[in-house]
């Protein structure tokens, strides 16, 4: 899916992915991370999100819930939405400051003592139930804690696994009695995806949950009189920024910007933020039909990979698809000039937290001098490959 835009943008990186496995620095079934482009990408997000009056909580799930790339981004945008609580932990512990909690996966009422102790900006909430649940847990610290509705999305128009919120028709029942709960205040609301690509083109466009999000935005501030937060994630990156401030938004959620990989950036090299990550692997051994088997262990479903770089011969093999059945043992190829060990480069859409692939972080590609600073699993815990 990005191969293309990588060896545009930044082929420094496929080189050294390259050598680091030719060498076994890396093992196959590695991401391997340019330090340098998340770090920059993070501070073109950050400048532009300046200049619109725009807040950013920056999502890590996607790159390893990784400590070093959490300490370059956090020095860009301080503030973090975390997707469940264990991220939420990780990126506490690594010295960021809690943006969104909850947004994605609720926050289990027996956590809620510990994460709100840290002061968040704000906790989503997607019914009353959790609404009591936060309010009672920031009355016993003595807090009052903002929180942000999560609004029901529209039909067809949340993902599979991420249903819930506030229908649009309830909300004023739900606001009625979220207010009377005195450890709690309605800061904003928010809603996902609110922005969408355009499968065929790339290109970036409101889905209709925005719509619903800014309505809600307005019937609670009808309410209240303030100034509500209206936190609008998806697709979250330098080229759809000034389309969330002209819509109304207050926040965005940059996760794939970070590292170049949003559907706008498969499809136009030219967006400012660079690839900051390739997929590398190698031939495990080859089908009687002349088909190379790539070793797994870091596709992702919903990834798009295409085509895969064999950097010794410069032959791009067609990918595969893969069945529903699929277990990610191996990856097939279409015959090609390839042979059993020959490394192998793809450039795909991830999460690489639900993987099993190692994720190596490289610092100094920008100046020509990369410098491999540790190898870690998908949660950030430091791993051992010196038999790669």
């Amino acid at each position: 899916m990005f191969l293309d835009t990588v060896l545009a943008r930044n082929p420094d990186l496929v080189a050294c992915a390259t050598a680091l496995h030719e060498s076994g620095a890396v093992p196959p079934g590695t991401y391997v991370m340019d330090l340098d482009a998340v770090a920059a990408n993070a501070a073109l997000l950050a400048a532009e999100a300046g200049r619109l009056g725009l807040t950013l909580w920056f999502v890590i799930k996607q790159l390893g819930r990784n400590p070093e790339l959490i300490a370059a981004v956090a020095r860009h945008i301080p503030r973090f939405a975390a997707i469940d609580p264990s991220e939420a932990r990780l990126l506490h512990a690594a010295g960021a400051r809690p943006g969104n909690l909850g947004h994605l996966v609720q926050i289990p009422r027996r956590a809620l003592p510990e994460m709100l102790a840290w002061r968040p900006a704000a906790v989503t909430v997607y019914d009353l139930a959790n609404a009591r649940a936060v309010s009672e847990a920031a009355g016993r610290l003595g807090l009052v804690q903002d929180v942000l509705v999560r609004v029901e999305g529209a039909p067809g128009a949340v993902h599979p696994g991420q249903e819930g919120g506030v229908p649009l028709a309830e909300l004023t029942a739900f606001a009625a009695a979220a207010e009377r709960l005195p450890g709690i205040r309605i800061a904003g609301v928010t809603a996902f995806p609110c922005l969408a690509c355009d499968p065929e083109t790339g290109l970036p466009s409101p889905t209709p949950n925005l719509e619903l999000a800014c309505r809600a935005r307005e019937l609670l501030a009808e309410r209240t009189g303030a100034r509500l937060i209206l936190s609008a994630p998806g697709v979250t990156s330098t080229a759809t920024l000034p389309l969330l401030a002209r819509l109304g938004a207050t926040h965005g959620e940059p996760g794939h910007a970070l590292s170049g990989t949003t559907p706008l950036h498969a499809v136009d090299p030219g967006q400012p933020e660079r690839p900051a990550y390739v997929y590398v692997t190698e031939v495990a051994h080859t089908l009687a039909d002349g088909s190379p088997a790539l070793f797994g262990g870091g596709f992702y479903p919903r990834g798009a990979v295409r085509t895969a770089l064999i950097p010794r011969t410069g032959a791009r093999l067609a990918v595969r698809d893969a069945p529903a059945a699929y277990i990610d043992y191996y990856r097939l190829l279409e015959p090609g000039d390839a042979r059993v060990g020959d490394t192998a480069v793809l450039a795909f859409r991830t999460q690489m937290f639900v993987t099993r692939s190692t994720v190596a972080v490289v610092r100094g590609l920008s100046a020509g001098a990369p410098v491999l600073t540790g190898c870690f699993d998908p949660w950030g815990r430091p791993l051992d490959v010196r038999h790669a």
